[in-house]
């Protein structure tokens, strides 16, 4: 069964884009998948409570890390 939709020409160059070598429609269910992947990430609020020493440790390597981190630089030829 096929259902006539309407979308804002914005709406409608992003699916295009998306989608390649996909119908709208494979698109469109391909999002909506992704919705369903995602978690609720408040359910790890407090994981640590009981563990402070631990999530210190791991924010020291966390902010170690990011200080060694350097970009890139990269020429583009005109």
């Amino acid at each position: 069964m096929v259902k006539v939709i309407s979308l804002s020409d914005e709406a409608y160059r992003r699916l295009k884009v998306l989608k390649k070598e996909m119908s709208f429609s494979e698109i469109v269910i391909e999002l909506i998948k992704g919705e369903r992947k995602k978690e609720d990430l408040s359910r790890f609020c407090g994981a640590f409570k009981d563990n402070a020493d631990e999530w210190e440790k791991i924010k020291k390597r966390i902010y170690d890390d990011r200080k060694k981190f350097r970009l890139r630089e990269v020429k583009f030829n005109a």
